[in-house]
C-alpha cells in the first residue's frame, strides 16, 4: 500500500493582544528595552522589604554556610575603626565564595548598606539569576568586557547616596591561583565620588571552590583588611589603581608570612606581585607552593614580628 504524503498544517499566527502588534509601514520600529544584563533594574532590592530579607539570609544561612565551608579567620578590622561614611572595598577574586565571605566579614556600619559590583553577563544573564543575585548579595550589574557609562553612573549614584561598594578590580576569578591585573573601576569611582578605598585580601577560597570546580571542598580562609587609601592631588585613575593593587599584594604577603616581614618588603619595593611570576604554567604552579595543596583546619597561627 502506497504511503500518503505528509501534510503540514500551518496554523495562523496569533495576533494582538496575544503577540506584539505589527509596526505600520513608514514608521520606525521601537527599540525593545532589555530587562537583563546591564539594563536590569536593581532598585527594588534596596527597598526595606528586600533589605530585611537579605539581612535574614546574610546573618542566617549564608553566615552558617560560610563558616562550615571556609572557617574564616579575619584580620585588620581595627584599621577600619576610624572610618565613617561610604567606602569602596577592593578585593582580589578567586571564587564565587568571595562575595558571601566578604559580606559576612565586613563590619558594621557598612555590612548591611553595601552593594556588590557583579558581572552583568554572568550574574544578570536572565531574570531569575538577576533577581536572585540582587536579593541575596545586593548585586548591581557592571559591564566587565567594555567601558560602560551606565554602570559607572549607577555605582556613583549609590556611593553618593551613602551606600558602600564591594568590587573585584581584577574583573573575574583567577584561573590558576594567581591574581589578575587590576582594572581602573575602583580607582575611577574613588576619584569621582571622593570615597576612600579599603584594600582587602582573601586567601583560601580558591582551594575551597575555585574556578572550574564542580563542588566545594571545605577548608580554611583568611580575610585581611588594609589601611584606607585616598587618591592624591592630580593623581590619575590608572596610577591610583596601581597603588590599590600594590596594597592588596602587600596584604597577600602579610597573610602568607607575617606583618613585620611584609612591611619590610613593602618599604623596599620587594612585595611579590599578585599576578605571580611570568613563564610557563608549570612554573607558575610550582611558585604557588603549598598554597594550592589541601589545607587542614588547624588552630590559628600567631605571627610575631621578626627582629
Amino acid at each position: 500500500m502506497k504511503a500518503l504524503p505528509a501534510v503540514r498544517l500551518r496554523l495562523p499566527r496569533p495576533g494582538f493582544p496575544w503577540s506584539a502588534p505589527e509596526v505600520p509601514q513608514g514608521f520606525e520600529r521601537p527599540v525593545v528595552e532589555r530587562r537583563v544584563g546591564a539594563d536590569y533594574d536593581t532598585g527594588w532590592s534596596r527597598r526595606p522589604l528586600a533589605r530585611h530579607a537579605r539581612l535574614l539570609l546574610l546573618e542566617g544561612p549564608i553566615r552558617l554556610g560560610v563558616r562550615a565551608l571556609a572557617a574564616p579567620e579575619r584580620a585588620g578590622g581595627d584599621r577600619l575603626a576610624k572610618l565613617s561614611g561610604p567606602l569602596i572595598f577592593a578585593a582580589n577574586h578567586h571564587s564565587h565564595l568571595d562575595a558571601p565571605l566578604l559580606l559576612t566579614s565586613i563590619p558594621e556600619p557598612w555590612r548591611h548598606r553595601i552593594v556588590v559590583a557583579a558581572a552583568a553577563d554572568y550574574f544578570f544573564a536572565n531574570r531569575l539569576i538577576a533577581a536572585a543575585s540582587a536579593l541575596v548579595i545586593g548585586a548591581i550589574p557592571i559591564e566587565r568586557t567594555r567601558v560602560e557609562r551606565r554602570s559607572a553612573e549607577r555605582a556613583s549614584a549609590l556611593l553618593t547616596d551613602g551606600w558602600s561598594l564591594l568590587i573585584f578590580p581584577e574583573g573575574g576569578r583567577s584561573a590558576d591561583g594567581w591574581g589578575r591585573g587590576h582594572r581602573g573601576g575602583a580607582a575611577y569611582l574613588a576619584l569621582r565620588c571622593a570615597v576612600p578605598v579599603v584594600p582587602v585580601h582573601v586567601e583560601g577560597t580558591g582551594r575551597i571552590f575555585g574556578k572550574g570546580a564542580k563542588r566545594p571542598s571545605p577548608g580554611t580562609s583568611r580575610v585581611t583588611f588594609g589601611e584606607a587609601l585616598r587618591p592624591g592631588e592630580a593623581e590619575s585613575a590608572s596610577r591610583f589603581a596601581g597603588r590599590i593593587e600594590e596594597a592588596v599584594a602587600a596584604l597577600a604577603d602579610e597573610a602568607a608570612t607575617d606583618w613585620w616581614s611584609a612591611r619590610q618588603r613593602a618599604a623596599k619595593g620587594e612585595t611579590p606581585p599578585l599576578t605571580g611570576p611570568r613563564g610557563t604554567s608549570w612554573r607558575r604552579s610550582w611558585a604557588l607552593g603549598d598554597r594550592r595543596g589541601p589545607q587542614t583546619r588547624a588552630a590559628p597561627r600567631t605571627a610575631w614580628p621578626r627582629f
